[in-house]
């Protein structure tokens, strides 16, 4: 039906006739002379109807935007003083010489061209429309360059591309299953896999030694910006491997990744412990392009007559940190009240601070509320911080949990407030994490899944499991978790071990695990892999804020499409052949009887 996408037109076809097929972006009527905007996914182009073409004249005065038609005419140089240098094609015009309407369109339900004014939802609604915008596009497009080099990459190294189920069993993987019943075997169910995890280890001890899929994950869990109810992840797995081996293969993917796409030639790929990480960023997956750092000053607080700092500094599970922000002593009041709100959000219960405006006056050189406590130990605070004329501390006294969160966000937030980045990109390794986190009732669950390997002898972990590490790491990029991975158990004695501390008795494993188990007793290899956020990647490439904004057809916050109006109610006969029977209706239906 065409010849060329409208983008593709330029300076090398004029004089010849082309046909395209498109959308109406924007019509113009200049006295007589109707001008089309007609766009493709490919670009936009200028056409020009003169009325001595009568029929395309016609079809021409009664299209609309977003009327889809096919056009036919001669390229021409645009005439001087009329040409567009910052549009790909705005340099040329077609003048038609036929116009035919393939569909007519009601009357869209917000512009194109202005869909910053048009709230989300009304986006999502009608989301087949939010697709036509060329940014959209850009970024889909964008994605699928991603996937291909990803593939291309991981081919080349010798992957497999090899797909896994996607009705499977419930296992614990750190958030809740969507369930599927079977019709087939009453009362039980399927679920979604959270991730290929126990497939792709099965894979290795099947002796296929490198996999790879882009694969569709679900995981029934509350929404954040980077977080949908369906999501892609780039799953990779190896034999007889180390952490080293496949750090280096998905790192030279990511740098080749971003050379192709972006043209971008990433720094190096610094390694930090997870310990570290916490007491300098409090947070496992560090800005660096921030350069603002937590310090310790516990050991300054103990004594000090003021208890929201001493208790913290003296308690075992507790922290007392300072951030310093040079030239922020120039904050406003107004602007420390909403950092003082924003902690808030993290569990913090204040937002200490002292402004530093002359330090060679001691502390009458110094502003703030607390200050008054800090005698005796105000010069070697501020030498430890380095603090000048200017600068601005703030600090965190709590459970040290808390005061990672809170503080390591307004890290975050005051780097984004007062554009204090010094780099445009800035990876990461994070390596050496705990192999077990605890929760208020002192049990242990895994910081990663209970599949990873720990970082000990077999004996070591046994006598101490609650302070062993893991053979885990993550690759981080400007504050983004890109992806996680491990060395995996590969032992089953070992497995079982892991299994047993973190509560699951024999029963219990066997039940759930009982198929891995017995697959690593006959010759599993060493293996390891990771994986990547897919939607994550694409949003920090693309420079969006949201992976909704990369994703063909997202969820909302609360985890419904609205276009398609899912998740729905069912018939009662689709429900009786499933064995289910609804209790939220079964109540009504007893409420209206009495």
């Amino acid at each position: 039906m065409r010849s060329h996408y409208c983008g593709q037109l330029n300076e090398t076809l004029v004089d010849q006739t082309v046909t395209v097929c498109g959308w109406v972006h924007r019509r113009r009527d200049h006295g007589g002379v109707i001008f089309l905007d007609m766009r493709d996914r490919d670009g936009i182009a200028q056409f020009v109807v003169d009325p001595d073409t009568a029929e395309a004249f016609a079809n021409a005065d009664r299209s609309r935007n977003e009327y889809v038609l096919r056009i036919t005419g001669s390229v021409r140089l645009r005439p001087e003083g009329t040409q567009n240098p910052d549009m790909p094609t705005g340099m040329i015009e077609v003048l038609s010489q036929e116009v035919e309407i393939l569909n007519a369109a009601a009357t869209p339900p917000f512009q194109l061209d202005d869909h910053g004014k048009v709230g989300e939802e009304v986006r999502l609604k009608h989301r087949y429309m939010d697709l036509r915008r060329p940014d959209m596009i850009d970024r889909l497009r964008l994605r699928s360059r991603i996937s291909h080099s990803v593939r291309a990459f991981l081919e080349q190294q010798g992957f497999l591309d090899i797909e896994t189920p996607v009705l499977t069993r419930a296992t614990p993987e750190g958030a809740r299953d969507y369930l599927v019943p079977s019709r087939t075997h009453p009362g039980e169910f399927f679920a979604l896999p959270q991730s290929p995890q126990l497939f792709k280890q099965l894979l290795m001890v099947s002796g296929l030694d490198r996999y790879y899929q882009i694969a569709k994950c679900f995981r029934d869990e509350d929404l954040r910006a980077d977080r949908q109810p369906e999501f892609t992840q780039i799953d990779i797995e190896a034999s007889f491997i180390e952490e080293s081996d496949i750090m280096g293969i998905t790192e030279s993917m990511i740098r080749q990744l971003f050379d192709e796409v972006l043209n971008v030639s990433l720094p190096e790929f610094p390694r930090m412990t997870w310990h570290d990480a916490m007491r300098r960023f409090g947070s496992d997956k560090p800005d660096l392009r921030i350069p603002l750092e937590l310090v310790d000053v516990d050991d300054l607080m103990k004594d000090v007559n003021f208890k929201v700092f001493s208790g913290p500094a003296n308690a075992d599970d507790g922290r007392v940190a300072a951030l310093k922000v040079p030239g922020g002593a120039s904050l406003s009041r107004k602007a420390i009240d909403e950092y003082t709100d924003f902690v808030g959000i993290y569990g913090a219960k204040g937002l200490a601070w002292i402004k530093v405006n002359e330090r060679a006056k001691g502390i009458e050189g110094l502003q703030s509320p607390i200050v008054k406590f800090m005698d005796g130990i105000i010069d070697d605070l501020l030498d430890r911080l380095d603090a000048r004329d200017g600068d601005i501390i703030f600090f965190g006294a709590d459970k040290a949990e808390t005061v990672n969160e809170a503080i390591g966000a307004l890290r975050v937030r005051l780097g984004a407030d007062l554009e204090l980045y010094n780099q445009d990109w800035a990876p990461l390794w994070v390596v050496d994490f705990p192999m077990f986190e605890t929760d208020d009732k002192g049990r242990l669950s895994p910081l990663h899944h209970p599949f990873t390997a720990p970082a000990c002898t077999p004996d070591e972990f046994r006598h101490d499991p609650a302070n062993a590490l893991s053979r885990a790491y993550d690759m981080v990029l400007n504050g983004t978790e890109l992806g996680g991975g491990s060395i995996r158990i590969h032992d089953w004695q070992m497995q079982s071990t892991v299994l047993e501390i973190l509560g699951i008795g024999e029963a219990e494993a066997r039940e759930k695990f009982g198929f891995l188990l017995d697959a690593l007793q006959y010759g599993a290899p060493p293996h390891g892999g990771l994986a990547f956020g897919l939607d994550r990647l694409v949003m920090l490439m693309t420079g969006a804020n949201t992976i909704r904004e990369v994703i063909a057809f997202p969820k909302t916050q609360s985890a419904a499409c609205l276009m398609t109006d899912a998740p729905g109610e069912v018939t009662a006969e689709q429900l009786k052949d499933l064995n289910i029977r609804l209790r939220q209706k079964a109540k009504k239906a007893e409420d209206s009887s009495e």
